[in-house]
C-alpha cells in the first residue's frame, strides 16, 4: 500500500466504529498508532526530501541572477568599447539565464505547494495521532479498572466458598472458647469491696453472737441484785 493511501485511509477512518467492531480493541489500537507513526515518518522524510530540492533551486536562482547580472555589465562594457558585436552576444547570453530562471521560478512555485500539503497532511495526521493515543490511554484505564474489577468479584466469590466461612466460624468459635476461658479464671472470686462488705456482715454476727451469750449472764445479775 502506497504512503498516500495509506494516509487516506488512516485519515478517513472512524476510530471509534473500528474499535467498536474489534475483538481486541487493544491490539487494534496499537496497530492503528503504530501506523500512523510509519506514515508520519514517510510524510516526513517526503516533506523533508521536497524542502531540500526547494532550496537547491533557490540556490540555483541566485547563481542565475548572479550570471545574467554579470552578462548585463559585460554587455554594457562592450557597448562603451563600441563593440556591439560582443554586446549583442553578451545580452543573448543574459537572456538565456533570464528563461532558465522562469522555469525554476515555476518549479519553486510547485515545490511550495507540495510543501504547503505534505505540512497539511503531517497536521493532519498529527491530530488523528493524537487522538488515537488519547483513545489508547482510555483504554488502558478500562482495561485496568476491568482486570481489578474482575479480581475484586473473584475475591468475593472466593470469600463466599463454604469452606471460607466454615474457617471464620471455626476461628469464631475459638475465640469465644478464649473469652469464655479467661471469664472462668476469675469465676467465684469475690471482689475487694464484695470481701470488705462480707467482713461487715460477719462482724454484725459475732456481736450479735456475743450479745446474745451476755444477755443470761445479765439477767442472772439482776435477779440476785433483786434478791438482796
Amino acid at each position: 500500500m502506497g504512503i498516500f493511501t495509506r494516509f487516506r485511509d488512516i485519515v478517513s477512518s472512524n476510530i471509534n466504529a473500528m474499535l467498536d467492531r474489534a475483538e481486541d480493541p487493544e491490539k487494534l489500537i496499537k496497530l492503528m498508532i503504530r501506523e500512523m507513526e510509519d506514515t508520519l515518518i514517510e510524510i516526513k522524510a517526503a516533506c523533508a526530501g521536497v524542502m531540500a530540492g526547494s532550496k537547491k533551486v533557490h540556490r540555483q536562482l541566485d547563481e542565475i541572477d548572479a550570471r545574467a547580472q554579470f552578462w548585463e555589465e559585460k554587455a554594457g562594457l562592450a557597448v562603451k568599447k563600441g563593440r556591439d558585436d560582443l554586446a549583442r552576444e553578451a545580452r543573448i547570453e543574459k537572456r538565456r539565464y533570464i528563461r532558465k530562471k522562469s522555469v525554476l521560478e515555476d518549479e519553486l512555485n510547485e515545490l511550495g505547494l507540495l510543501i504547503g500539503g505534505y505540512q497539511k497532511d503531517i497536521r493532519q495526521l498529527e491530530e488523528k495521532l493524537k487522538s488515537a493515543r488519547e483513545k489508547q490511554r482510555l483504554l488502558v484505564q478500562r482495561h485496568i479498572h476491568a482486570r481489578r474489577k474482575k479480581q475484586a468479584q473473584e475475591e468475593i466469590r472466593r470469600m463466599d466458598n463454604s469452606e471460607i466461612m466454615f474457617k471464620f466460624d471455626d476461628l469464631e468459635s475459638r475465640i469465644e472458647r478464649m473469652e469464655s476461658e479467661a471469664d472462668l479464671v476469675n469465676y467465684g472470686k469475690k471482689t475487694g469491696l464484695e470481701e470488705e462488705l462480707d467482713k461487715l456482715s460477719v462482724d454484725d454476727e459475732i456481736e450479735a453472737e456475743l450479745q446474745s451469750l451476755k444477755k443470761p449472764a445479765t439477767q442472772k445479775e439482776n435477779i440476785n441484785s433483786s434478791a438482796v
